[in-house]
């Protein structure tokens, strides 16, 4: 992509924070421009160029969720996930898929059991259909994505143009978020998770997909050839972006981020020839020095408060019992009741009612791990284990992904404290299944090529 398409972008869409902000009714268009263009797109490119864009679609759509959801933009909640997956599906009629993804086909299966048994068991309180298709959007959402990019081709540029689509919207979001809470100092009064600097919407989503779009802007000033001024203009979005994400009090999206860039780092510095190698360790100076003035500032700004968030500690500095601020309690739980109900499980989308009318509490599962095995039963246990584990089996046998552990550790990392309520972790889980193809090696003389057939 040339700089000035790039530069005009990020304007674009700098201005669109902007005018959602003086006037929100806008999202609603906005979002229905946005599935009617995807569409139109893909309906019409060539098929040598469809997997790009239905994957491209997906990545615009997942990045700008969180962004619509604050605003009402999305007509209903899960308006993104069910766009993700039309999507895939229109991928999938296109440009077919690989007949050896038949381990994501068993476990959507496997998610069909807990129906029955929510259904029977369900009480008349609660909305079965809404609870199912709360509860399932996600999973059947990640297993199609799954199907769709299971060892598909896919080249070197075209994946940085992807990652481009998941940023672009998260810097609207960003924007908004300055407009909305100009002033940090005025809005922070203790340690918990603020919603005032997150939008009015929840810190978790918010600090999550900001913590995509630190890793993209972190991969692109590390894979960057051009020039360091240009460099440091992504450089310093993500001290933008980085801020923003710390100050919402959520350490989840945050903390997943640095995990991803630093595994990022570890695989292209292997890949890269010698003469990258030492430009990459001159990028690593800049990268820490910004990283670092983006705390001193957090800090500041939230009159140390936010050191105190990350050292477990309350607004009086003494330390939490608690680490996970009450999801350890919610894990408990979930597998008593796996432990109770092995076999089937207690139903998609029960969790929440057994939990009130056993405590009296309603509160979400933040964690996919425990729901799933707690709902499915034995057949949740090894729908995760495929997740789990066939994405290991497949990188033993084709390195060439170098996002590969980045996107399967905010994969894992994201369903265990905020799991599926966003589309993101199921669209990145498929990256993961990607080939990626190079016009020129990263280093030595071979190019590298997939060992496995394109879908």
């Amino acid at each position: 992509m040339k700089l000035s398409v790039y530069y005009k972008l990020i304007i674009f869409h700098v201005l669109l924070g902007i005018l959602i902000f003086a006037f929100k009714p806008l999202a609603t268009p906005y979002f229905l421009f946005t599935t009617v263009f995807f569409i139109y797109k893909i309906i019409r490119v060539s098929k040598k160029r469809k997997a790009f864009y239905v994957l491209l679609a997906c990545s615009y759509v997942v990045g700008i969720e969180v962004f619509l959801r604050m605003n009402g933009g999305t007509i209903f909640y899960e308006a993104s996930k069910y766009l993700v997956i039309l999507f895939i599906l229109l991928g999938m009629f296109s440009v077919s898929f690989s007949s050896k993804a038949f381990a994501y086909v068993f476990y959507i299966l496997l998610l069909i059991p807990g129906i029955y048994v929510a259904i029977a068991e369900m009480g008349f309180e609660t909305n079965i259909r809404k609870a199912i298709a709360f509860n399932l959007s996600g999973p059947v959402c990640l297993g199609l994505v799954a199907i769709f990019c299971y060892r598909r081709n896919i080249t070197f540029n075209q994946i940085k143009i992807i990652l481009l689509g998941f940023l672009l919207p998260l810097i609207s979001m960003t924007v908004f978020l300055v407009l909305y809470t100009p002033d940090i100092k005025s809005v922070v009064t203790g340690t918990a998770s603020n919603f005032a600097a997150s939008g009015g919407f929840g810190p978790n989503q918010v600090a999550t997909v900001l913590g995509l779009g630190i890793f993209v802007l972190a991969a692109r000033f590390f894979m960057s050839k051009d020039g360091l001024l240009l460099r440091l203009v992504d450089l310093g979005l993500l001290g933008f972006m980085g801020f923003r994400a710390i100050v919402t009090f959520s350490r989840g999206g945050v903390i997943t981020a640095l995990i991803m860039i630093v595994g990022f780092i570890v695989v292209y510095y292997l890949k890269v020839n010698k003469k990258k190698r030492l430009n990459m360790q001159m990028s690593v100076f800049f990268f820490l020095t910004a990283l670092f003035l983006t705390w001193l500032v957090s800090s500041i700004q939230t009159s140390g408060f936010i050191d105190k968030r990350y050292a477990n500690q309350d607004a009086a500095g003494r330390s939490k019992s608690d680490v996970t601020t009450g999801r350890t309690d919610l894990l408990a739980f979930e597998f008593k009741e796996f432990v109770n109900h092995p076999f089937l499980g207690i139903g998609v989308g029960k969790v929440k009612e057994v939990r009130f009318n056993e405590t009296g509490i309603e509160a979400a599962s933040h964690n996919e791990m425990s729901r799933i095995v707690a709902e499915h039963g034995l057949f949740g246990v090894f729908a995760f284990l495929i997740l789990l584990i066939t994405p290991l089996v497949i990188r033993l046998n084709n390195k060439s992904n170098i996002f590969f552990y980045s996107f399967y550790a905010f994969w894992l990392l994201t369903i265990n404290h905020s799991a599926m309520r966003i589309a993101a972790p199921a669209f990145v889980y498929g990256l993961c299944l990607l080939n990626i193809t190079y016009k020129k090696p990263l280093k030595g003389k071979k190019v590298l090529k997939p060992n496995q057939e394109s879908a």
